[in-house]
């Protein structure tokens, strides 16, 4: 699903010009920070983010504290666009996981540009879909497949929707995404490095032979990417990504 720099935000860069200029007057231009909270569980959404570079993870919080990703964005997609559906508070927290820009629109003024044109309709409803498709397949694996192949799943999410081979993704987040303990991570991280499929040139420093990386994760991750292509069609998506095998990318760890 990887992105050039040019088209942006996948979502907007499908919209006609008019039906763009309904949303553009009103957009602001944001920095996502990486760590960043855009919305916190239960809170109103007030605003309706579209990244154009980076990831966000929505995360679902336990009772007793721990968290575990429920699916993950790049610039395909949108934080807070289900609030056309009516006034609602968020089901899960959305946290930036890589650094990245985004246009910022608040809730009031895309809903009004939703009454107005049925191709933002459109893309509000392969949204929809998309997360869905994401929400179903990471329920399923989390519940079927260890925790060595699901890490593998999402390193590969996480590079698919970057523009860059570098990211700082810290143990903690790592275990914030599995739902597992940072030991749990340091344990899995040492058995990918035995595999090959992520190497470590210094403290902190994670290089990805994404070819063994692929093979180390589970079969959830392409049967997602060629489900992204089938809601994508015509564009570029993770299954494309498979086409780069052999090649070292690297990912920050602390």
């Amino acid at each position: 699903m990887k992105l050039p720099t040019s088209v942006g935000n996948r979502l907007l860069a499908g919209l006609p010009s008019a039906d763009l200029g309904l949303l553009a007057p009103h957009f602001e231009q944001i920095s996502l920070k990486r760590d960043a909270v855009l919305v916190r569980s239960g809170d109103r959404n007030e605003k309706v983010y579209f990244p154009h570079s980076g990831t966000i993870s929505f995360m679902l919080d336990m009772p007793n504290g721990q968290t575990v990703a429920t699916s993950v964005i790049g610039p395909e997609g949108a934080v807070g666009m289900l609030s056309v559906l009516g006034p609602s508070h968020s089901p899960t927290t959305a946290v930036v996981r890589v650094a990245g820009i985004a246009s910022q629109i608040s809730a009031l003024r895309f809903h009004a540009a939703f009454g107005q044109s049925s191709v933002i309709k459109q893309a509000v409803q392969t949204h929809t879909r998309a997360v869905l498709m994401q929400l179903q397949h990471v329920a399923a694996c989390n519940a079927l497949h260890p925790v060595e192949a699901r890490m593998a799943r999402w390193l590969l999410h996480m590079h698919d929707r970057i523009d860059a081979d570098a990211i700082l993704l810290t143990q903690e987040a790592l275990s914030e995404l599995l739902g597992v303990r940072r030991t749990t991570v340091t344990l899995v991280m040492r058995k990918l490095r035995g595999s090959g499929a992520v190497r470590s040139g210094r403290r902190g420093l994670v290089e990805i032979d994404r070819q063994r990386l692929e093979e180390a994760a589970c079969e959830c991750y392409k049967v997602m990417s060629c489900r992204y292509h089938q809601i994508f069609p015509g564009g570029h998506n993770e299954a494309s990504q498979s086409g780069r095998t052999g090649s070292q990318n690297s990912v920050l760890a602390e």
